[in-house]
């Protein structure tokens, strides 16, 4: 694990980067933010920030949010500085460390939020084999393809290729391609100079550069511009890469994995992306199957997420009723493991008594067709008959992003349309006077 500390390492920091570094963890230390920026800008990377309360924790997230940083923050502080810990935690810092630092504690937090995104849970023989597969391969430096459904758990698969990989020591970096505007997606991968552009107010490493000697995760990459796609192509076989405003090539030793939840072929025929790229990428390609062909992953993973939900939230652990499992098989997925993960979390929160029963699970598609029924019935067989398209997306939009909890790149996933073409969207049914979800925690509306 990369650790950036941000704060000064007399004293209780400095004990606390002490423990980490015992447990295995690469520390940097930064004397402030602006410094612990230029860090994290310099192609250092970190897996967690740490920072010291009396630092401006919001200011710090803020400023990782506007240069597209994605790293979580863990804040850090004496225990009586109660007022702080709890400023921390609502500008959007994961967790709070109380110093005088406890070394199991310490542990325990980095691991978990390091973790986070790690956590693969499996049982189904679909399943079983893909990772048989993965396994296999992960040792070679040839380019994989992993395609499959939104919510199918592309992202965790690159991790465990990462982690079973001669890299694995080496930095894993992911960038969602169809997160970032065109136009930004550039500079994030390439980098660039001070300069360079509007708002390139320092210089940057890309993410090529970051992950070197490592993996590169190119998320739903089948969202990238052509134009783009010519300069990836290019970066891929040179194995260099030119920062914006600059003239001088760099190295890089970078694998890359690619996800995208498209049929790749089809995008290839229709123009959409280039076939050069595509046989580049596609050395070995891994197609995860669905929820719905899983059948014996729906119970391993509602029984983890029933566990993990119950202790993120504080509330008391409560296994599924057989009732609760029944209701759970008989559901389509059209979200997969995403899907299921946010109704067990509804459910969680909604329950009562000793196990989670049906009347805690809200499942998407009843809750689409409530919405949609909630439009009026013209007195046909269908309560969508006689309504428009724009009517009806609507609803599904709508429907998905509560279904999601606000998140939009989730919602966007799930629906099959670019986070862009989400938040065009949703600004026209502000517009109309539409109440929308808000955003989620860490997200822009």
């Amino acid at each position: 694990m990369r650790l950036l500390i941000i704060g000064s390492m007399n004293g209780q920091i400095g004990a606390a980067s002490r423990i980490a570094m015992q447990r295995g963890a690469k520390v940097t230390q930064a004397d402030g933010i602006p410094q612990g920026l230029e860090v994290l800008r310099s192609g250092q990377g970190a897996d967690v920030v740490m920072c010291d309360v009396t630092f401006d924790i919001e200011q710090l997230i803020a400023a990782l949010k506007s240069e597209r940083i994605n790293v979580p923050v863990v804040a850090c502080g004496i225990q009586s500085d109660s007022r702080a810990a709890v400023a921390a935690i609502k500008a959007g810092a994961k967790e709070y460390i109380p110093l005088p630092p406890d070394a199991e504690l310490i542990s325990a937090v980095l691991e978990a939020v390091a973790a986070e995104q790690d956590t693969l849970v499996y049982q189904d023989p679909a399943m079983e084999r893909v990772l048989q597969m993965a396994k296999k391969v992960a040792a070679s430096p040839a380019s994989i393809l992993i395609t499959g459904e939104s919510g199918t758990g592309k992202e965790l698969v690159a991790r465990y290729l990462h982690r079973n990989s001669p890299r694995k020591d080496k930095p894993f970096v992911a960038v969602n391609c169809a997160a970032i505007p065109g136009e930004l997606l550039e500079s994030e991968l390439f980098g660039h100079e001070k300069g360079a552009f509007t708002g390139a107010v320092a210089r940057r490493l890309g993410k090529f550069e970051e992950a070197n000697g490592g993996t590169l995760l190119l998320d739903e990459i089948s969202e990238m511009d052509l134009k783009l796609q010519a300069k990836l192509l290019r970066a891929i076989q040179e194995r260099e890469v030119v920062r914006i405003g600059s003239n001088m090539p760099v190295k890089i030793d970078t694998r890359i994995v690619a996800t995208s939840n498209r049929n790749m072929e089809e995008a290839v025929k229709g123009n959409r992306f280039r076939e050069d790229l595509y046989f580049r990428l596609n050395v070995v390609k891994l197609t995860l199957p669905p929820l719905r062909e899983r059948p014996r992953d729906i119970e391993v993973l509602a029984n983890h997420f029933a566990e993990t939900c119950a202790d993120e939230n504080g509330v008391p652990k409560r296994p599924l009723s057989a009732a609760g499992l029944a209701t759970l098989k008989a559901h389509n997925w059209p979200g997969n493991v995403r899907e299921l993960e946010n109704t067990i979390h509804r459910a969680v929160l909604l329950s009562n008594g000793d196990e989670i029963t049906p009347d805690a699970i809200m499942l998407s598609s009843a809750d689409a067709l409530g919405s949609a029924s909630s439009l009026g019935d013209n007195g046909g067989g269908s309560a969508l008959v006689g309504r428009t398209v724009a009517d009806v997306e609507r609803v599904l939009i709508i429907d998905t992003l509560k279904h999601t909890l606000g998140n939009r790149t989730h919602a966007a996933k799930i629906l099959g349309i670019s986070i862009r073409t989400l938040r065009n969207k949703l600004n026209a049914y502000v517009q109309e006077g539409l109440s929308v979800p808000p955003a989620g925690a860490g997200e822009t509306a």
